[in-house]
C-alpha cells in the first residue's frame, strides 16, 4: 500500500476504535436501544446527503431492499446494541479486544457457508490460537457464568459473530450491483427503522432527561465519525487497496480503542486480558498470514 492507503488505514482505526470510546460516555446517559438508533439515524442522515451531493445511484429493486434490510440487521442493529450493552458492564478496551475476533469466526462460518472458500493451514491455526486467548481473557469469569461481566463478554463475543455472517452475506453486493456508499447508506437506514419500535416501546424518548453537552459530542462523534465517515474511509481503502490490505484495521482497532480506554477512561486491563490479546494477536496474524508466509513458516 501506499502513503495515501496507509493514512487512510490508519484514521479508519482510530474512529473504528474511537466508537468504543463514544460509547464508553454515552452509556452513562443514554439507554442502549436509545444509542443505537441515534448512531445509525443520524449516519443515514448524512450518508443519504453524501450521495446527494454526489449524485450516486439509489437502489430501486425490491432484491436491494431486502438485502440492505437483513445487512442492516447483521451488520449494524444486532452488534451495535450488542456492544453497547455490553459496554454498560465492562470496559470499552476489554470490548474491543473481544470484538476483535471477527475474521476467526468468519473463517469458521466460512467454512459451512461458503463453497468457494480456501481454508489453508495458517487459517485453521490461527483460529485455535486466537480461541485459546479469547477463553483467557473470560476464564475469570467462568466460575459464575450467570456474573453479569461475563454475560456482557458473551454479548461482545455475539456481536462478533454477527459481523461475521454480515462479511459473509455482504459479499452478494457486488452482484447486486449496488454503489459502495449506497450500500451503507442503505444499511444504516434499515437498522434506523428496525431501531424505531424498539426505541418507542422499550427506552420511551419523551421520558428520557436531556443529555450532556460531551455526551452530545460523543453521539456525534459515534454517528458522523466512526459511522458515517467511516464507511467512507472503508469503502475507498477498499477501492484502491483491496479487502487483503483492508484487513489489516483489525489489528489496530483494539490498539486505539485500548489506548482511549487508559489515558481518557482511566480503564485498566488484567494480566490475564492482556495475555489474550497477544495470543489473538499471534491468531489474527496467522489468518492474515503475510507475515508467516514471509518467514516461510507456512507456504
Amino acid at each position: 500500500m501506499g502513503i495515501k492507503a496507509w493514512t487512510m488505514l490508519l484514521l479508519l482505526s482510530i474512529v473504528w476504535g474511537g466508537s468504543f470510546f463514544f460509547n464508553a460516555l454515552l452509556v452513562k446517559e443514554l439507554p442502549t436501544i436509545t444509542i443505537v438508533f441515534l448512531r445509525v439515524g443520524l449516519a443515514a442522515v448524512f450518508l443519504w446527503l453524501y450521495i446527494a451531493i454526489k449524485k450516486i445511484a439509489v437502489p430501486t429493486t425490491v432484491e436491494a431492499w431486502a438485502a440492505l434490510l437483513l445487512m442492516g440487521l447483521l451488520n449494524n442493529a444486532l452488534p451495535f446494541s450488542l456492544i453497547v450493552w455490553g459496554q454498560t458492564i465492562i470496559s470499552s478496551s476489554l470490548a474491543s479486544i473481544l470484538n476483535g475476533t471477527v475474521p476467526m469466526f468468519t473463517v469458521v462460518l466460512a467454512v459451512f457457508l461458503l463453497k468457494d472458500e480456501n481454508i489453508t493451514r495458517h487459517k485453521i491455526v490461527g483460529v485455535f490460537i486466537g480461541f485459546i486467548g479469547t477463553v483467557i481473557i473470560v476464564s475469570p469469569d467462568l466460575e459464575s457464568i450467570r456474573s453479569s461481566h461475563f454475560v456482557a463478554q458473551l454479548a461482545i463475543l455475539g456481536a462478533a459473530i454477527s459481523y461475521s455472517f454480515a462479511s459473509i452475506f455482504g459479499r452478494r453486493f457486488s452482484r447486486i450491483g449496488l454503489h459502495p456508499v449506497t450500500t451503507a447508506a442503505g444499511q444504516v437506514s434499515a437498522s434506523t427503522l428496525l431501531m424505531l419500535p424498539l426505541v418507542l416501546l422499550v427506552d420511551k424518548p419523551s421520558t428520557l432527561s436531556m443529555p450532556s453537552t460531551s455526551a452530545l459530542f460523543a453521539l456525534l462523534g459515534l454517528a458522523l465519525l466512526s459511522t458515517a465517515f467511516a464507511y467512507i474511509l472503508y469503502f475507498r481503502i477498499l477501492a484502491i487497496a483491496g479487502a487483503t490490505n483492508l484487513g489489516l484495521v483489525t489489528f489496530l482497532v483494539p490498539v486505539w480503542a485500548g489506548f482511549f480506554g487508559v489515558w481518557l477512561l482511566a480503564e485498566k486491563l488484567s494480566v490475564s486480558q492482556l495475555v489474550g490479546v497477544a495470543i489473538i494477536a499471534v491468531g489474527l496474524s496467522l489468518i492474515d498470514g503475510r507475515l508467516w508466509r514471509r518467514l516461510k513458516w507456512f507456504g
